[in-house]
This record gives structure tokens, C-alpha cells and sequence, in this order.
């Protein structure tokens, strides 16, 4: 094998969806170049062989020969590197140093079904992750045409083998995170993986905590962002997400997508998030304390307003709030379970008429329907799925302190919470930290 084709071998070292193929086109040697991710191999040979039965050209010299699929160049590798991370097929040829850059047949990266079902986005490309693992490396490609982008692939599991494959960017990820990952799964090869919690154990990350490890989305714009800033993305086959490594704090506050809005609309965006994480973290809790154990700390005038609104309320206000948080987790758990076309009915008879009908039975206050269905709201509005279930969990121990401590009570929850997620860290790397590469700021 020539020194320049081993030139061009080294640049794409890291890439496990590079291929160097060698082939014949009427009795010469030649070598395919390009990435498996944004290529489809087989019908693009199959194309270069019946374009060349087809011409009616003829031709003396390999030269010739190549000039049927373009213009033939100097070896320059280079420009061989950058047009591979675009997409195209390289046709080389070493008995005489040049090659041709054609146009193959490509993958089909575009997602025919829906747009993302479990994000939404507003002006921002509609395009998701699919089930296909190498589709979705080559959706990364498409947002990320950079040589480097490095990519990596690892079967995991025994009786069942799982395709596994970490991108990551050269330049920008941390290598000793890169490398603690890489050996985590070279050492746990042997693990099944099913789903998230078993990717977990494979990785050497616990599985009990109620924070989530990896940042899931189905956004490719969200994964290039993530590449960009140093982080760590994994595909795992036939799951339609991408887990980016490691999940922080600020993941579930800031989007990719806000950068399409003027600067004060995005910080409005950003800041009503942390907003809603903290009335849905506080609001049940205050309610708790302020109408069972401080009661002083009201004005007189809401004072009367509370207690009239609990007037004829047999239960106290500990009882009285987690029956109707069960009563909405268990209609929040149904409308996702249940079919879309009955969801929305099952929602409207749990949220409108059952909470109507609890009121007038004399089992809660008004006060408390308003309190939980703006905490619901609220709850809604951070980013990811898996950060608001977290959240859930959070506001059930602030109410519980709430109900014997009071307002301290409350006080002591939130130093709990802030030391707890102060003491996660992921490959080495503290939850709360905002930052993960170094130039960060330059890409927000």
C-alpha cells in the first residue's frame, strides 16, 4: 500500500465508519475512499461498473479511465480529507499517483416518518434520530462536515451483541474523559445491553440515583452542539436517542435551538426555566408550611383567605397535598401510556372534572388545585423528560421537611438537594460544573 494512501489511513485512524476499498475498473487497481455512515457502498460500486459498460468512451490509459467520473487530480490529501468528511467517493489510483472526487450513491439520512415526538422545536430543523445506528452517525456527519469528528464502534454483550458507537471531537473533548470511557466499555464488553440501566452498569455508573448520567435527545442539532463543547456522544443501536456524556446541570436549562432567538428572548427563555424549577421544588413545600406549621409568617388578610378556602377540609395539609400529587402523577403517567386518541380525553376527565369534583366534596381547598396545576405547569418547561421526573422526586422530600420542620424545614431540603447534586460527578466531571471545554463561551 503506497505512503500517500497510508497518509490519508492516519487521518481517519479514529474513525470506525472509514473504508478503504479496493477494486477494478476494466483490469486496474484501484482504491474506494469514503465513510460507510454517508456512503451506501455496495450501489455506488455498482454504479461506477455499469457507468463504465454503459460509455461507449475509449480509453488508452488509466487516466482516461478515471477521467469518465471527473476531473483527474494531483494527489493532494488534503483536499482527499475534506471532500471524504463531505460525503463524496474518492476514486485512487496508485500506479499514477491521482485520483477523481465523484458523487456516490448516498445514505438516505432523512427521517420519512414524524418530526421528534418527544421534543418539540420551534424554528429549528424538524429532523430526528432513527433506529438505524449508522443512519444516525451519518445525520451527525451531515451537521458536523469536520475532519474531526472521530468515531468509534464497540459490540457489546454475549449472547446478544449491541452495536455501540461513541463520537466524540478532536480538539475539543478532553481525552482523559474520552479514554476513561473507551475503557469502561473495552473492560464490560461482555455486559448485556438492553437498555439505559444496563448501559449504565457497563459504563461503571450506578443505576440508583435519581439524577440521570446521560443527557438524552433525539435533536442532532443538540449532539453537534454537545460535540462542539467537548462532550461525549453514544449511539446505541435500534434506540432512536443519542446519551451525551456527561449530563449537567445546565442541561436542563439551556437548548441549541435558543440561539435562534434575539439574546433577550433566549435569557427570558433560559431564566423562566430556572423559574419553573424552582416553583415546582418550592410552591408545594411553602404551601405545606406556611398553612400547617407557619402560619405567623402570612399576612393577616391571606391568612383568612388560606383558611377559608380549607374551611370543611377534613384532612391536614400534609394529606391533603399528596393525595392530589398522586392523583396527578398517576394522570400524568396515564397520558403517556395510554393511546393518543384517548389521552387527551383521559386528561380533561382527571384535571377538569375530578379536580372540580374533589373541591366540592370538601376533600381540598381551592387554593391547593391552583397551587399544583401552576406546579405541573412549571415542571414542564425545563429541558429533557428525564430532568423533570427528577424534579418530581425532589419536591416529595421538601414537602415531607415542610410538613414537620416548616420553613427551615424547606431551608434544610434545598441545602440537601444542592450538596447532593454537588457530590455527583460523571468520568470525573462534577454535575454543577457549567463548563466542559475550554472555548465553551464561544459557542454559548
Amino acid at each position: 500500500m503506497g505512503a500517500r494512501i497510508e497518509e490519508i489511513k492516519n487521518k481517519f485512524v479514529n474513525n470506525d465508519d472509514f473504508f478503504l476499498q479496493q477494486d477494478y475498473l476494466a483490469g486496474n487497481p484501484i482504491s474506494l475512499m469514503g465513510l460507510i455512515t454517508l456512503i451506501d457502498l455496495a450501489e455506488s460500486r455498482q454504479t461506477l461498473h455499469i457507468y463504465l459498460e454503459g460509455s461507449k468512451s475509449s480509453y488508452t490509459s488509466i487516466e482516461e479511465l478515471l477521467s469518465l467520473y471527473g476531473e483527474v487530480k494531483e494527489s493532494d490529501p488534503n483536499e482527499i480529507v475534506s471532500s471524504i468528511v463531505e460525503g463524496k467517493l474518492i476514486i485512487y489510483s496508485e500506479t499514477i499517483n491521482k485520483y477523481v472526487i465523484t458523487q456516490p450513491v448516498p445514505k438516505l439520512l432523512n427521517r420519512f416518518f414524524e418530526p421528534p415526538t418527544n421534543e418539540n422545536v420551534l424554528q429549528g430543523p424538524l429532523s430526528s434520530f432513527i433506529e438505524d445506528i449508522d443512519q444516525n452517525i451519518g445525520i451527525v456527519r451531515k451537521q458536523i462536515s469536520s475532519d474531526r469528528l472521530r468515531v468509534k464502534s464497540f459490540a457489546v454483550g454475549t449472547s446478544e451483541q449491541k452495536k455501540i458507537s461513541l463520537l466524540y471531537s478532536e480538539g475539543h473533548a478532553d481525552m482523559k474523559l474520552v479514554n476513561n470511557i473507551i475503557r469502561q466499555l473495552e473492560l464490560n464488553q461482555s455486559r448485556e445491553v438492553h437498555n439505559l440501566q444496563n448501559l449504565s452498569k457497563t459504563m461503571g455508573l450506578s443505576s440508583w440515583g435519581p439524577i440521570s448520567k446521560f443527557h438524552t435527545t433525539e435533536l442532532p442539532q443538540e449532539v453537534a452542539q454537545s460535540l462542539r463543547v467537548g462532550k461525549v456522544v453514544l449511539f446505541v443501536d435500534r434506540l432512536p436517542l443519542a446519551l451525551v456524556l456527561p449530563s449537567l446541570l445546565w442541561d436542563m436549562f439551556a437548548l441549541e435551538n435558543d440561539h435562534n432567538y434575539p439574546l433577550p428572548i433566549m435569557f427570558a427563555l433560559r431564566f423562566l426555566r430556572i423559574i419553573g424549577v424552582l416553583m415546582t421544588l418550592l410552591v408545594p413545600a411553602l404551601y405545606v408550611a406556611l398553612v400547617a406549621v407557619n402560619p405567623e409568617v402570612l399576612r393577616i388578610e391571606i391568612a383568612l383567605a388560606v383558611a377559608q378556602s380549607r374551611d370543611g377540609v377534613p384532612y391536614t395539609a400534609l394529606v391533603e397535598i399528596l393525595l392530589i400529587l398522586i392523583i396527578l402523577e398517576l394522570i400524568l403517567e396515564a397520558s403517556v401510556r395510554l393511546p393518543k386518541s384517548i389521552g387527551p380525553t383521559i386528561t380533561m376527565v382527571g384535571g377538569i372534572i375530578l379536580g372540580q369534583a374533589i373541591v366540592a366534596a370538601k376533600l381540598v381547598s381551592n387554593l391547593l388545585i391552583i397551587i399544583l396545576a401552576a406546579t405541573t405547569i412549571a415542571n414542564s418547561a425545563v429541558v429533557g423528560f428525564q430532568n423533570s421526573l427528577s424534579i418530581r422526586l425532589f419536591k416529595y422530600i421538601l414537602v415531607l421537611l415542610a410538613a414537620i420542620y416548616g420553613v427551615l424545614g424547606i431551608l434544610a431540603g434545598l441545602v440537601l438537594v444542592c450538596a447532593y447534586l454537588a457530590s455527583l460527578e460523571t468520568f470525573g466531571v462534577p454535575y454543577i460544573q457549567i463548563n466542559v471545554a475550554k472555548d465553551r463561551s464561544n459557542h454559548g
